[in-house]
């Protein structure tokens, strides 16, 4: 077990957390957290676009010109790739971008990429995520409060209305449930601020 800080909404030292080693002090895989981000981002791809091929194209059965004795250069269609409306060499087809990734692999990547933002000051326990009223300037006097300036992610232990209504119009926030946590989001957001209920319903579901 190790100990990390645990604050209050207005920044304050309010005591200690003991947290699994095995979950959030494992040990840096870079190669499996590349994985699960390539698959994240290839699984929302949607693989939707297409184009015509020369051969899709209507019309161009006939030759625009004789082949000699024109001055110009010799053409077989219309719908040949160089000519305006023309096929599309090589046109993109609807395809399926999706890759899978085993569960296994997955939480590896997802506690080594959040071992690595703890071990680099970066992810912050608070007691309770809560506002006093759901509005944005409740959740700008948090920001400024620990003097986040980049992205952040809040993950909270249920998903509560308040905070949700008041991080809607802060850009730099976003907020998800503990059941949502992913290597993608860590990675991505510049500090991790994860409510105590939340952090022992992850060793409650992952620990061993």
């Amino acid at each position: 077990m190790s100990s990390v800080k645990l604050y209050d909404m207005n920044a304050k030292e309010i005591g200690k957390l003991d947290l699994s080693d095995a979950l959030f002090n494992a040990e840096y895989n870079e190669p499996v957290i590349h994985q699960a981000i390539v698959t994240r981002l290839a699984n929302e791809r949607q693989g939707t676009k297409s184009t015509l091929t020369r051969t899709e194209v209507r019309g161009g059965g006939a030759k625009p010109w004789r082949q000699k004795g024109t001055g110009r250069a010799r053409q077989g269609s219309i719908r040949s790739p160089q000519w305006v409306h023309g096929g599309v060499v090589f046109a993109p087809k609807p395809r399926d971008f999706s890759k899978k990734m085993n569960i296994k692999a997955k939480e590896v990547a997802l506690f080594s990429a959040l071992s690595q933002k703890i071990r680099d000051n970066e992810v912050f326990f608070i007691d309770e995520i809560k506002v006093e009223a759901p509005k944005t300037k409740e959740i700008v006097k948090f920001i400024k409060a620990f003097d986040f300036k980049k992205s952040v992610l809040i993950v909270m232990d249920n998903a509560d209305e308040a905070v949700l209504r008041a991080s809607n119009n802060v850009k730099e926030v976003s907020t998800i449930s503990v059941n949502q946590i992913n290597t993608y989001d860590i990675v991505k957001n510049d500090k991790i601020v994860i409510s105590k209920k939340a952090a022992k319903q992850i060793e409650e579901v992952y620990g061993e």
